[in-house]
């Protein structure tokens, strides 16, 4: 009989152990594919939210604008340099900015912020700046009303301190954070809006106004409606100042940015630094945003670009970002690594309790005049259907629990939220879609089904079979 069918009928000859140890193998897979899902998931997470909150994949920039970022380092945005911009194939739409920093004042209290330059509107193809405008705060007087409010539920009275002075830009994230039943946000909405409704108003080019970070209004101790004094210096070296109201906050994912940025419409801010058309950078919006396609559209426009302006990618504007991640990313794969370690031991500890038990079978096996080689294949055989088999099953559970990650990413709630919004973590864990890392792991948990494979075969090899029959 062929080895192969033979170790097939073996394995089902006893199949508690078969079951132990295919489940060895699975648990491997299993945990190995959920974790490192979770990891890449989490780092492409990262990258997005940086790109398409603040950089974008490819900008337009003055020449010296990266290195020394002040203002005189702008440069002429005019209809034409607009019109070659949308006239790349691989070009959507251009978002105009201008960016510098100013000392801005509110009361008693003065902080050093950047002020951004935008049009709201070509903004939200990036960053959908306008979602993150704050409709609640959970002030003090707020949370003291809605304890007292009858039809709310106590579990959420008890959350409510935790978020004292705590801003949200949207009905569903309040819901989730406060443990309010989202079926039941008709009846909870307008309560809210009645005691933690909060003012925010849209701006636009043409109509003097800012938004602020929601950390920087609580610095300043500004609200909407009051005024901001913004000074600084304008464009070879002229004198910037202006006062505007301030028509909403802005909740945004890190603290440092949250602190510190001012947003102004693009040509209020170019008034404000006396810049005319100039404009320090322009973002574009790309129908197509991968590495290979990125890199021939910097190609094709660095080709015509106009003089004293140059073409910048992401992977430039976020190089110190890049190589924190990627110095977390070494320390991920080491916790993998132990993971494996770990699972490897596992895989070994059931392989060299198969290899024990079956001892004397090896014996009288040899006995009868089976040779050792033969006997060796049949059981490299069985260790690939029983590694096969646990990581088929481990790969097929694992798949519908990724896809469904993919499209509903755990999101933490309540007061572990708000602890991981205060250290600069977005209360998130995403899934990566089914890619490379997959067929990786599969191919790193079947090395080590051979590898414990080693010490069967060294068994079987150096048997005799005197002492394999009185075992």
């Amino acid at each position: 009989m062929q080895n192969y069918k033979l170790a097939w009928r073996n394995l089902w000859r006893n199949r508690r152990r078969t079951m132990i140890t295919s489940a060895s193998v699975f648990f491997a897979i299993f945990f190995a594919l959920l974790m490192r899902s979770l990891q890449t998931g989490s780092y492409a997470y990262m990258y997005r939210n940086v790109i398409e909150s603040y950089s974008g994949y490819v900008q337009l920039q003055g020449e010296n604008w990266w290195d020394e970022k002040t203002i005189d380092n702008s440069f002429p945005y005019t209809s034409e340099v607009r019109d070659w911009l949308l006239g790349d194939e691989n070009v959507d739409d251009v978002i105009p900015r201008l960016e510098s920093f100013a000392l801005a004042a509110g009361g008693q209290n003065t902080k050093g912020v950047m002020v951004l330059g935008i049009d709201p509107e070509k903004e939200s193809l990036l960053s959908n700046i306008k979602s993150r405008v704050v409709q609640y705060k959970l002030t003090p007087e707020a949370i003291a009303s809605l304890v007292n409010e009858p039809s709310i539920p106590d579990k959420t009275k008890k959350l409510l301190p935790v978020y004292e002075n705590a801003c949200f830009s949207g009905d569903e994230r309040l819901l989730s954070d406060l443990g309010l039943d989202k079926n039941k946000a008709e009846e909870y909405i307008p309560i809210l809006k009645k005691y933690a409704g909060f003012r925010g108003d849209p701006i636009a080019p043409g109509k003097p106004g800012v938004w602020l970070g929601e950390k920087l209004a609580s610095y300043l101790e500004l609200y909407p409606g009051d005024t901001l004094v913004l000074l600084s210096q304008g464009y070879h070296g002229s004198t910037a100042a202006g006062k505007y109201e301030i028509k909403g906050l802005i909740k945004l994912p890190t603290s440092e940015i949250s602190g510190s940025v001012v947003y102004l419409p693009f040509d209020i801010a170019q008034q404000l630094y006396n810049s005319g058309q100039n404009l320090t950078s322009v973002v574009l919006h790309l129908k197509d945003n991968e590495d290979k396609s990125l890199k021939s559209t910097i190609e094709r426009l660095s080709e015509t670009a106009p003089p004293g302006t140059r073409l910048i990618d992401w992977y430039e504007m976020n190089d110190v970002i890049i190589q924190q991640m990627e110095a977390d990313n070494v320390s991920g794969m080491f916790m993998i690594g132990i993971l494996y370690l770990v699972i490897a031991f596992g895989i070994f500890g059931t392989v060299l309790m198969m290899t024990a038990e079956r001892r004397r079978e090896f014996g009288v096996l040899v006995a009868i005049g089976m040779q050792k080689k033969k006997l060796a294949a049949v059981m490299s055989y069985e260790m690939l259907y029983i590694g096969l088999l646990g990581i088929l099953i481990g790969a097929l559970i694992c798949i519908p629990i990724i896809l469904f990650g993919v499209h509903h990413p755990i999101v933490f709630k309540g007061e572990l939220a708000h602890m991981m919004e205060e250290y600069d973590f977005e209360p998130k864990l995403v899934f990566a879609s089914i890619n490379l890392y997959f067929l990786w792991q599969i191919l790193v948990v079947l090395f080590m089904v051979f590898l414990s494979l080693i010490h069967p075969l060294r068994k079987i090899m150096k048997l005799q079979v005197v002492h394999a029959l009185r075992a």
